[in-house]
């Protein structure tokens, strides 16, 4: 499965719009989504949201979250897309 890596996961509306059509998308229904953000707060608000929609759609993306610089690398590595 792809794995979706999305820089800057602290904006939600964006993370939602983006990776929601994403989880919709049969192709990238099951698809590792990786989050990294440097704002732990606003981090957490995006995953929560995003399992939220993984949930009440039935998708089956696997959900990473990546905290701060010194995780940037492994929130890339293996990527198939980078947002």
């Amino acid at each position: 499965m792809p794995k979706i890596t999305f820089m800057g996961a602290g904006s939600t509306v964006f993370a939602k719009n983006v990776l929601g059509d994403c989880m919709l998308t049969p192709a990238l229904a099951e698809s590792t989504i990786a989050l990294y953000d440097i704002d732990a707060v606003r981090l957490e608000e995006s995953a929560v949201m995003l399992e939220a929609i993984n949930r009440n759609n039935g998708s089956k993306a696997h959900i990473e979250k990546y905290l701060g610089t010194e995780n940037r690398r492994d929130a890339l590595r293996g990527a198939s897309y980078v947002v």
